[in-house]
């Protein structure tokens, strides 16, 4: 059993940050609603880390948007199950980043809370996502301000998902489940 002090909303460090959890609703490449929460919460320390880069944007007049955080194995499963191609969809494992919650599906806004031009939308499983993959100006722009708050505050990219941030120390995190709705800020 986890203990409640392992896990932290993403809110209790930074209220301005935007939660818009994809997969607890059906605006997502399954069309489908995935999980049953609508709080984003991930390990405590990567919480903390997630917290300096969100103070880090406001400082430059932009905020966090969080897709998705820490995901229950159960809901990565039906993931896998609807897209069962390892590149994109990682399969079930309770070691795993999104399952351990050491990881952020991300990107970057203005402070009004309106999305800045990145390369691709959330969830494009084409090459066009990868870190590698060219920009327009704009969008490198606004990539380098997203992945260099990150980067300082602790956090490494996945190559193949310009979206996704994980925690630098997430080796360091062994396998835990939790449910996000234990942690909805009263």
């Amino acid at each position: 059993m986890v203990k409640k002090n392992e896990f932290m909303n993403v809110l209790s460090v930074d209220p301005d940050i935007i939660v818009d959890l994809r997969y607890a609703t059906s605006n997502n490449f399954t069309h489908e609603v995935i999980y049953d929460f609508k709080t984003a919460i991930s390990r405590t320390g990567t919480v903390k880390k997630l917290g300096k880069a969100s103070e880090a944007l406001k400082k430059q007049g932009y905020r966090l948007k969080i897709w998705d955080a820490f995901r229950p194995i159960e809901a990565q499963r039906h993931l896998f199950e609807v897209y069962p191609d390892p590149m994109w969809v990682a399969t079930p494992d309770p070691n795993y980043s999104h399952q351990k919650g050491v990881t952020f599906d991300l990107t970057l806004t203005d402070m009004a809370g309106n999305e800045m031009e990145m390369q691709t939308a959330f969830d494009d499983f084409s090459g066009k996502a990868k870190r590698t993959e060219s920009r327009t100006p704009e969008q490198e722009k606004n990539y380098q301000i997203l992945n260099t708050a990150m980067t300082e505050a602790g956090f490494v990219g996945y190559i193949n998902e310009w979206w996704d941030y994980r925690d630098a120390d997430m080796d360091s995190y062994g396998p835990a489940q939790a449910d996000p709705n234990d942690y909805e800020l009263k």
